[in-house]
């Protein structure tokens, strides 16, 4: 089949868990095409892929509301799925999905996501040539899990890593004042299935005076429970605490993960949590010692009041880029942040291809993490520091963030 008509008009959605500022790379992707093709009429889809799927179309020239509330929400604005595309061999599939696009006049295909998210803007992009559809689709880069190959770093993730950083220092404060007569334990459990970086973000918690946090449990360390146990009474009898921060899709000696469900949602990725809760009652039973856990779910990639400036700068940044992407004429392709220098911090944007990202996972490497499993070199904080730099609030009313939703209007 061959698009028709002559305007090719867009279309955005989001998709995968959402993040603190994935709307703010919604605002950079559609004010750049108003300002580099005001003809161009814009959609966005509800709930990612199935909006599109089932035709439900957002038109964004309806939305009275100004689109710079898109720099103040977090969440999806426009509702997230995960929802695994067939092969592009299943022709009649996407001769149905193009369809729809093609009675829209849209021929420019914008999928904001991680690494599932990618492969669907892969498939996207080859059904496309394959069956002859006139479509430029570009992925833009989002996970709080920071897993993405090929560019640096994700933007979503400098703002977890501000919170899960700021959050455990916190909270280890709270436990040193109390270790004496209360508990001595405290273990947080973090989301990363297959990836630590959230994990080894709760290192920037501690600085040259103070250790906040004594144990980073990661994916890539296969979990050792005499180690750990051994190290959590040397912490005791040092500092009078320890503060355990743990991934999701930690791992135990057999490569298994040391928690999981039967559950597994449409990509086939089983339902991970229960870390921390087994942890703790791991400590409890071997050393008699009282401890609070914790799950930080939702509230670490959720928490837009305190988003890191340099992260919301590169989520503006690569949906605006993904507009010069479609509008010179690439497709299959993703803006990928590249780091020129630590101190300074400076970054620019380039170009990835799908094929090297789509299905791919970025992990921490070996020089990041220490001799001993449980902590993070230098090196590691080096890469990390600079993604949480700088403040970027939303407008509070009395007391609480202002979180104002658009009006959204169905085609």
């Amino acid at each position: 089949m061959k698009k028709k008509n002559i305007m090719n008009n867009a279309i955005y959605a989001q998709s995968g868990g959402v993040t603190a500022v994935i709307n703010a790379s919604a605002y950079g992707l559609i004010s750049e095409l108003a300002q580099l093709a005001p003809r161009t009429k814009i959609y966005a889809a509800q709930n990612g892929i199935l909006g599109l799927i089932d035709e439900k179309i957002y038109d964004l020239s309806q939305t009275k509301k100004s689109l710079k509330l898109l720099l103040e929400s977090p969440a999806g604005m426009f509702g997230s799925c995960r929802f695994k595309l067939p092969t592009i061999d299943n022709s009649d599939f996407y001769e149905n999905l193009f369809k729809i696009l093609d009675k829209n006049s849209i021929g420019y295909f914008f999928y904001n996501g991680g690494n599932d998210s990618a492969d669907t803007c892969l498939k996207v992009s080859l059904a496309a040539k394959k069956l002859g559809y006139d479509l430029y689709a570009i992925a833009i880069p989002k996970t709080i899990d920071n897993d993405l190959a090929v560019t640096d770093n994700c933007p979503g993730f400098g703002s977890v890593a501000k919170y899960v950083g700021t959050s455990v220092r916190e909270a280890a404060l709270d436990l040193k004042s109390m270790c004496r007569s209360s508990t001595n334990i405290f273990v947080l459990e973090v989301m990363g299935r297959h990836a630590g970086w959230i994990a080894a973000s709760a290192e920037l918690a501690n600085s040259e005076k103070n250790k906040y946090v004594h144990k980073i449990l990661l994916p890539e360390v296969r979990f050792n429970e005499d180690k750990f146990l051994t190290g959590i009474e040397l912490d005791i009898s040092k500092y009078g605490f320890s503060v355990i921060v743990a991934s999701e899709g930690l791992r135990d000696q057999d490569g298994n993960f040391y928690s999981e469900s039967s559950g597994k949602d449409s990509f086939g990725h089983k339902q991970l949590g229960g870390v921390a809760p087994k942890l703790a009652d791991l400590i409890s039973k071997n050393l008699q010692v009282k401890y609070h856990w914790a799950v930080s779910d939702y509230l670490q990639r959720s928490a837009r009041h305190l988003t890191s400036e340099t992260d919301m700068e590169q989520a503006i940044a690569v949906g605006r880029m993904a507009a010069k992407f479609a509008l010179n004429g690439r497709s299959g392709v993703m803006p990928v942040i590249r780091r020129l220098s630590n101190s300074p911090y400076q970054w620019d944007l380039g170009e990835g291809d799908l094929n090297d990202i789509a299905n791919k996972e970025k992990t921490v490497p070996d020089d990041y993490i220490d001799d001993s499993g449980f902590g993070i070199r230098l090196e590691g904080r080096e890469y990390l520091l600079p993604l949480i730099q700088g403040e970027c609030f939303p407008r509070f009313l009395n007391g609480l963030p202002a979180y104002e939703q658009l009006d959204l209007h169905l085609v």
